[in-house]
């Protein structure tokens, strides 16, 4: 199934000052946070992506024509030749990415309207920002949209403030306070499941989850993916350190294609005869 990126935006609330490289090549650890979000998906064996550029589309074409594979695999190296190294495993080797230009001061809604000819005839596409990062189990959001009627989904997570709402009377007393993750309200994580009918409900210059996911909901035709467990984005300069001090401390739970660092325990990792139930899960 192809995955679209949004990976065109100025990400002025990740500016540290210095930097002039767009949001997605924020590092985390060896690799910058787009290169999380498509290991995710191909984590999954969703492999095609189509990467949605503007501001800074060429710190992310060059990461790409660059890439280093010995960055993040073991390898061997023999006779000293560095232009040959064998690697036990390799990351992008089997990913197609096709990058598009889509404006430097475009839309969600418009950017994926701009490459909409390579998807419009899937019978499904998966869309997200370049920027939030999950353990939520993808195959089971798609095949909740495939069975539905719904035109897209998304993934809907508790919100992530951790400030506190109050409730003021009309003597200006507080009778209440709340935090508000308490709240019972959901957040728009990302992570959508879409069918190409989506451009019928998006107009050009329109966003994406103002403008044409109403006209959906409207027909009931929009559908959420509660998810309580892990979703973090990195739309800050303090959310991307958080995510750098995880990733140095080995606790990375929306690295599942590494179950060392994301807690997770693989079929591999089942010792022969022994059931799941008794292998400790860490994390």
């Amino acid at each position: 199934m192809k995955v679209v990126l949004f990976c065109g935006g100025l990400g002025m609330r990740m500016r540290d000052g210095v930097s002039t490289a767009p949001k997605p090549m924020a590092m985390i650890g060896e690799r910058p946070l787009i290169w999380h979000v498509m290991r995710y998906y191909a984590h999954f064996g969703h492999t095609d992506f189509v990467l949605c550029l503007g501001y800074g589309a060429s710190y992310v074409k060059d990461f790409f024509l660059n890439y280093d594979e010995t960055r993040s695999n073991d390898f061997v190296l023999e006779g000293g030749d560095a232009r040959q190294p064998k690697l036990f495993r390799t990351d992008i080797s089997e990913w197609r990415i096709t990058f598009v230009d889509t404006g430097l001061h475009s839309s969600i809604g418009e950017r994926l309207r701009r490459v909409r000819r390579f998807v419009q005839d899937e019978e499904m596409f998966l869309a997200n920002y370049a920027d939030v990062f999950t353990d939520a189990p993808l195959p089971d959001l798609i095949a909740r949209t495939r069975q539905s009627n719904a035109v897209a989904s998304l993934l809907a997570v508790p919100l992530q403030s951790s400030h506190h709402v109050v409730d003021v009377g009309d003597d200006g007393l507080i009778t209440k306070v709340t935090p508000v993750q308490e709240l019972l309200q959901w957040e728009n994580g990302g992570y959508f499941v879409m069918r190409p009918e989506i451009f019928d409900y998006l107009n050009e210059g329109e966003d994406l989850v103002q403008d044409a996911l109403p006209r959906l909901i409207a027909q009931r035709r929009v559908l959420g993916f509660p998810h309580k467990g892990y979703w973090s984005p990195a739309d800050t300069v303090k959310e991307r350190a958080q995510l750098e001090e995880m990733y140095h401390r080995g606790h990375c739970p929306w690295m599942l294609w590494d179950p060392e660092r994301s807690g997770a325990v693989s079929q591999e990792d089942l010792l022969p005869g022994t059931p799941p139930e008794a292998v400790p899960v860490t994390g």
